[in-house]
């Protein structure tokens, strides 16, 4: 889909078209303002708001990050994941919105139920992004697929107003490529004897799966681009990335990919953090972190809960105010989703982080999920609760509070 979160607001607010907007920063009073009615109800028929009354980006103050950005925001150099504060050095005059996640998952499920009425074999990658598998759609080989593309394309400009753009290719790996050639509204199809031309130019790191890290280190083995990397014998790969990594890269940049379009997948785990506007103190600003986590565990649980998962294992992530990072993990003897339990057990690994310094951000996470219902039966164990510990480059270490008396939130 075509900036997303932005073009759901875009129909909300159609005066804003062709401004430069950006999504994200969390809900601030101004914006509650916009988004409810004189009498404090939501609103759903909008109020027409002129456009010099929309908050600007120039004014915002915190750390939220950039959910999406309209196309004439990216013109500035603006984009997802990138901090408002930066954003606001760049495009001052863009406007802010909050994410309205209701009215987004809404016209998910629309846009995907309009493409599964034309090509039922469709892998949910997100909520705004799948990918389909026409190879039996009747007639969905004509013109390389760009029919069927366009089918698809009217049929979910006709039931949601939003446009998206379409990559078509012999594989996922390529037609995700694809689908970036011409945004927006755009139908890209590469053929297998495209690579050379429309593939190869391209920087390693549009490769899905060639990360920030692994696309640096290639740049300094003086690989930049897709064409340069196909060109690497597959041995100085894997002696530079390992024997799965480097074999793995050899295949891609040779466009080779047989990873089928799957229509069900589990989910490995759920999370809920949030990043504070201020730094917060586990001691000064314990009421206010002991909200926010009970918060945090009760939407978790109810995340599960709406998609019908327990969990076995509850964790936590700390984001202190030098940005190392902390987290830890309770395995339990039981599987749940109630929200009293998550806050239980995350209390737990509380316990074994030192809270002496500030905090930037604070996370819990549900793993190994299984279907309510059909969770495995878990013998019996003496003693406590076993307790996995996940450490990271970079992370905080401890086994415990600060000299053993924390205060924990």
């Amino acid at each position: 889909m075509d900036a997303f979160f932005a073009s759901v607001e875009l129909l909300r607010y159609p005066q804003l078209k062709g401004l430069p907007v950006v999504i994200g920063g969390g809900r601030r009073k101004v914006d509650e303002l916009l988004l409810r009615g004189p009498d404090g109800t939501a609103e759903r028929e909008r109020r027409f708001i002129p456009v010099e009354d929309f908050p600007l980006l120039k004014d915002y103050v915190g750390r939220g990050v950039i959910t999406t950005a309209t196309y004439a925001a990216r013109q500035f150099g603006v984009g997802s994941a990138m901090g408002m504060m930066k954003a606001a050095r760049l495009c001052p005059q863009a406007i802010v919105l909050p994410v309205d996640f209701d009215e987004v998952r809404s016209f998910s499920r629309t846009f995907k139920a309009a493409i599964t009425e034309i090509a039922p074999v469709m892998q949910d990658r997100g909520v705004d992004e799948v990918y389909i598998d026409f190879t039996d759609v009747p007639g969905g080989q004509r013109e390389g697929g760009r029919v069927l593309a366009r089918l698809i394309q009217k049929s979910i400009f006709d039931k949601t107003g939003l446009t998206c753009s379409i990559g078509v290719a012999p594989n996922r790996l390529l037609a995700k490529m694809a689908s970036e050639f011409n945004k927006p509204n755009g139908i890209s199809i590469v053929y297998e004897d495209d690579l050379q031309e429309k593939i190869w130019p391209l920087n390693v790191r549009k490769v899905n799966g060639i990360g920030p890290k692994a696309g640096e280190k290639l740049a300094r083995l003086g690989v930049e681009t897709i064409g340069q990397l196909a060109a690497q014998d597959p041995q100085w790969l894997i002696g530079h990335f390992g024997k799965s990594t480097g074999a793995w890269m050899h295949r891609v940049a040779w466009g080779r990919d047989d990873s089928p379009v799957v229509t069900e997948s589990e989910p490995v785990s759920m999370s809920r953090e949030t990043t504070f506007d201020r730094d917060l103190h586990a001691v000064r600003d314990k009421a206010e972190l002991g909200a926010i986590f009970t918060d945090l565990c009760l939407r978790l649980a109810e995340d599960l809960q709406r998609k019908g998962y327990v969990a076995r294992t509850i964790g936590i992530k700390l984001r202190y105010d030098d940005f190392k990072i902390a987290t830890r993990d309770h395995t339990a003897g039981i599987y749940t989703a109630d929200g009293a339990t998550i806050r239980q057990l995350a209390g737990q690994c509380l316990k074994r982080v030192p809270l002496d310094k500030r905090l930037r951000l604070l996370g819990v996470r549900a793993s190994t999920l299984a279907r309510r219902g059909e969770e495995p039966v878990l013998e019996p164990r003496a003693g406590a609760a076993a307790e996995t510990r996940q450490h990271k480059p970079g992370t905080t270490d401890g086994t415990g509070g600060v000299g053993g008396t924390a205060q924990l939130f």
